[in-house]
């Protein structure tokens, strides 16, 4: 009986081991719209494509192959911004990978994530050079300023590598005349440190939707990965505006997702009064 038990929990396992690794690379592609208080007239449905925690390079990832078709869906829907919230590569080998995703795109924002600058848990992780991206405009405590139908949009990417230390203040970057300011971070609880007021939209990553999860009934689940976060993926408001959290498209430390599906979103702001 004791071996029929362990037979049958095996069994289980390696049913559920071969899911999430098939589940890694079940790519969902998402179209949201976000209300921004005072966004301006001209504004109103502007797009941008938000992609994040590629971890190309993972060893037997199929998240890599996810990040991949992930960037040629936005680059197929040519939004009016595209950006990405950092965890490039967990690998250098990953870097030619990542090259060919930014070059599908002309000038997308990118940020780094605390994988790209050595800062994980993961034994197999290895940072790679990322200083030089062609293609891109790679934001460290920098911000950038960009027309968007006529009007200019500000963007501000955080420094993971200063934010253990809360060394990085973004929003001492702000430019309060420019009526659209967004805050590209890697780390969610950045924009809850933002003084109100300074940003109208925030994007994040990191979480991998919790990566490997347990479902616990409706609209609850168990985040095995990130156990005491509060905000996982979605939309959720915050002193930096409304803040998105992106699920992302790659895989950390094992090439599984539970209940975790890997995500390219889509976000169409909205004017709201």
């Amino acid at each position: 009986m004791i071996g029929l038990i362990v037979v049958v929990v095996l069994a289980v396992a390696l049913v559920a081991a071969v899911y999430a690794w098939f589940e890694a690379g079940w790519l969902r592609t998402r179209i949201l719209e976000v209300d921004i208080v005072g966004l301006p007239p001209e504004l109103d449905g502007m797009r941008i494509g938000h992609l994040s925690d590629f971890h190309l390079g993972a060893p037997l990832s199929r998240g890599n192959g996810a990040s991949e078709r992930a960037a040629a869906w936005v680059a197929e829907r040519a939004p009016d911004l595209v950006c990405i919230t950092g965890d490039l590569v967990s690998q250098p080998r990953g870097e030619p990978r990542l090259r060919r995703i930014l070059a599908l795109f002309e000038k997308p924002i990118v940020v780094l994530g605390n994988h790209d600058v050595a800062i994980t848990r993961d034994p197999f992780s290895r940072a790679a050079e990322l200083e030089d991206l062609a293609h891109a405009v790679l934001l460290r405590d920098t911000a950038v300023t960009c027309e968007v139908k006529g009007l200019p949009v500000q963007l501000i990417g955080s420094d993971p590598a200063k934010h253990r230390e809360r060394a990085t203040a973004p929003w001492t970057l702000v430019d309060p005349m420019v009526p659209l300011r967004i805050l590209v971070c890697h780390y969610p609880t950045l924009a809850r440190r933002v003084p109100p007021g300074m940003f109208q939209l925030a994007l994040a990553g990191h979480l991998h939707a919790g990566q490997l999860c347990i479902p616990l009934g409706r609209h609850r689940r168990l985040t095995l990965a990130h156990p005491r976060a509060e905000l996982v993926a979605g939309v959720y408001p915050s002193p930096a505006g409304p803040l998105h959290i992106s699920p992302g498209t790659g895989t950390t430390l094992v090439p599984f997702r539970f209940f975790a599906r890997p995500e390219v979103t889509e976000l169409v702001l909205r004017r709201a009064e």
